[in-house]
């Protein structure tokens, strides 16, 4: 059964026949951000990931993660399943160099009826789409939320009528999301699926990204470099397919046991390959009378501006300090 792999997958088996609670939304949310990591490897290895919350969901109680519309498609089929009220939303990210709108780039969730002390209304935003988003649900109200080392706002969206805008931190790797107050279903997000794993447009397909959070931060892989965001900052370069894949294991749970050892190969080298590319790149446009950039300092005009490679065939440029939509 789908239903208790996942679970088994969260550490939360004892959940299968729980009444839907906020204390139970709370720990799904929890264990779900900290043990299913925000992951796009599978556009760098060249495989097809099916749109399907039910495929998503078998994604997940196998090991492997997902962006947006996998984690958050799935999670509202085990949330409906356990007996959640739970509504999808068509939603936009909004990156550091992009502008706030409703793109279909984000599938969001809100859940409804499980009123607490805390928020007597009882809907809560839910996302385990957006990396170094949300560590636990939020109320669906108004006002400013801390988790961590991060503080979110939530306030009423000026580009989707009726609906909600989160502020992301000001460290973090966005500006914001959008979404409006209708539900939908997972066809809204068909084109928009197509053009993030295969354009070479998408941030995805530039940067091969893995992020999980937790109570404290962020972990983030973005190319061959690994940040921690939490009270301070500090980023390591993985020089080998030794220190990458074990970084995958120890860090972000990813033992990737679908993966062979010729694809593992042909994966690093595309990483590397995109790497030395934006390290060129890095080099060629920080001016000579100036310290040399780093992998964690650069900034994302350069990523946008580096020479193109081809994992894939498609075009790869550098670690940017924002990721992808969704």
């Amino acid at each position: 059964m789908i239903v208790s792999g996942y679970l088994r997958r969260l550490g939360l088996a004892a959940l299968l026949d729980a009444p839907p609670s906020a204390d139970g939304l709370r720990a799904l949310h929890r264990a779900h951000v900290e043990r299913v990591p925000y992951e796009v490897l599978d556009v760098w290895l060249g495989r097809a990931t099916p749109l399907a919350p039910g495929a998503s969901a078998r994604r997940i109680a196998a090991g492997r993660g997902g962006y947006c519309f996998h984690l958050n498609g799935a999670f509202h089929l085990l949330a409906r399943t356990l007996g959640y009220d739970v509504t999808r939303h068509v939603g936009g990210v909004q990156g550091h160099d992009s502008e706030p709108g409703v793109t279909a780039n984000h599938l969001v969730l809100t859940v409804r009826g499980l009123p607490d002390d805390g928020n007597p209304g009882g809907e809560w935003l839910v996302d385990l789409g957006l990396g170094d988003g949300l560590h636990e649900p939020i109320p669906l109200v108004a006002g400013t939320y801390r988790q961590g080392p991060f503080v979110y706002g939530l306030r009423a969206s000026a580009v989707a009528p009726g609906g909600w805008r989160l502020d992301h931190d000001p460290r973090g790797s966005f500006l914001g999301m959008d979404f409006g107050p209708a539900a939908t279903g997972m066809s809204a997000f068909t084109a928009m699926h197509e053009h993030l794993t295969t354009s070479s447009e998408s941030g995805f397909v530039r940067v091969a990204t893995v992020q999980r959070r937790d109570a404290s931060g962020v972990d983030m892989l973005r190319g061959l470099v690994l940040t921690r965001v939490g009270q301070g900052r500090r980023s390591v370069t993985l020089d080998t397919a030794r220190d990458y894949y074990a970084a995958l294991a120890d860090v972000f749970g990813l033992t990737l046991d679908d993966v062979d050892a010729g694809e593992r190969e042909r994966l690093f080298h595309r990483v590397r390959a995109a790497h030395e590319t934006w390290l060129a790149a890095s080099a060629a446009a920080t001016p000579t009378t100036t310290p040399a950039a780093t992998p964690a300092t650069v900034s994302a005009t350069v990523s946008a501006t580096a020479p193109a490679v081809a994992p894939l065939a498609r075009p790869a440029a550098a670690p940017s300090p924002a990721p992808s939509p969704a």
